[in-house]
């Protein structure tokens, strides 16, 4: 019988994914915009909503960016 992953393995797999780092590095750019556009607004416009909107108008030109910057 095949024993279940304890949690440290788990932590290592997802630090070396290289799906989770890119998770990570569009989450950061969310806070970022979330951070610039509630101060633009004067009032926390709240996650979702920084998130809508940063996918909706940077999302393309960021994945684009990084996919140059990578080499690919």
């Amino acid at each position: 019988m095949k024993e279940e992953p304890t949690p440290h393995e788990d932590a290592d797999l997802a630090a070396r994914s290289s799906l989770y780092a890119e998770f990570l590095a569009e989450r950061e750019e969310i806070l970022r915009h979330k951070w610039i556009e509630s101060e633009k607004a004067g009032k926390d416009i709240g996650f979702e909503r920084a998130m809508i909107d940063w996918k909706r108008h940077h999302r393309a030109r960021w994945r684009s960016e990084r996919r140059v910057g990578q080499g690919n």
